[in-house]
């Protein structure tokens, strides 16, 4: 319990800096980049996710949406790993707190994530994730929508590289394919914490970009930490464009809930040497 005090007082202190620091998308319950690792075969992972716009878009997305501006967008990421190359995931209950409306229901999703076994520990790793989504009107004008998300990266030395050229499927054609990426550059201070810029952006459909002031494009600074127990990530991302909220908050926290016995014994010697 110290050390998780402790990492949420560093990590406190860092969105206190960048937020008083600031100068100058559409929502979402997911603002990450994916590193292709994976709870490991027979374990079951529990993520939440939160962001929250101190300044967003004081106007909906689209008619009868939620005001980005002051909402709290969440939900609970529960994942299990199958093989050593595949994880399943469900996002359920998705959920938000806007501002002057109260809380609200915003749908679930399921994922299906493969990925080259052991990421962590290649130089070159890549994987795809498939994210199928039922939506409230609220948070989506339609209902069903989908995410095709490649995963290409590289561990170089301290650094990590990592692109996620998104595509946001709404079932109405190839062309209306949304064109949504995410980049991320690390630098590993150590085993247990990271800094990191990461840019999320969102062009519009592959048929005809949007224009520039019409596109979202949020860049984040993020610091990483983690621990056997659990891991945190945590961010303030900008706005560079009009369309974009100018300031959003992010906050992320995993742990595993449940390993299969002989995952544990296998732990202890490997900890042991470790100390």
């Amino acid at each position: 319990m110290k050390r998780l005090k402790r990492a949420i007082q560093a990590i406190a202190g860092f969105l206190l800096l960048l937020f008083w620091s600031a100068t100058a998308s559409a929502q979402t319950d997911e603002i990450q980049v994916y590193d292709a690792e994976i709870a490991r075969p027979g374990v079951f992972n529990l993520m939440v996710h939160n962001n929250f716009a101190p300044h967003g878009l004081k106007t909906p997305r689209f008619p009868g949406g939620l005001v980005p501006n002051q909402t709290l967008n969440g939900v609970p990421e529960w994942a299990y790993g199958v093989t050593d190359w595949f994880e399943q995931g469900l996002y359920l209950p998705l959920y938000s707190v806007a501002n002057g409306e109260g809380p609200v229901l915003d749908g679930f999703k399921v994922r299906e994530l493969f990925v080259v076994p052991h990421a962590a520990e290649r130089t070159f790793f890549y994987g795809v994730n498939f994210e199928f989504s039922y939506n409230a009107n609220h948070w989506d004008p339609n209902r069903s929508t989908s995410e095709i998300r490649p995963i290409i990266g590289w561990h170089l030395g301290k650094f990590d590289f990592i692109i996620n050229p998104i595509l946001d499927n709404s079932w109405t054609g190839f062309n209306n394919l949304d064109f949504a990426p995410s980049v991320r550059l690390a630098y590993n201070v150590s085993k247990t914490w990271a800094v990191a810029a990461e840019l999320y952006s969102d062009y519009g459909p592959l048929k005809r970009f949007l224009p520039a002031d019409q596109q979202s494009q949020q860049l984040f600074g993020v610091l990483d930490y983690r621990s056997d127990d659990f891991n945190i990530e945590a961010g303030v991302g900008f706005g560079l464009t009009p369309a974009s909220d100018r300031l959003v908050v992010k906050l992320m926290i995993s742990r595993d809930i449940f390993k299969p016995l002989q995952n544990s014994r296998k732990d202890y010697p490997l900890q042991a040497a470790k100390d």
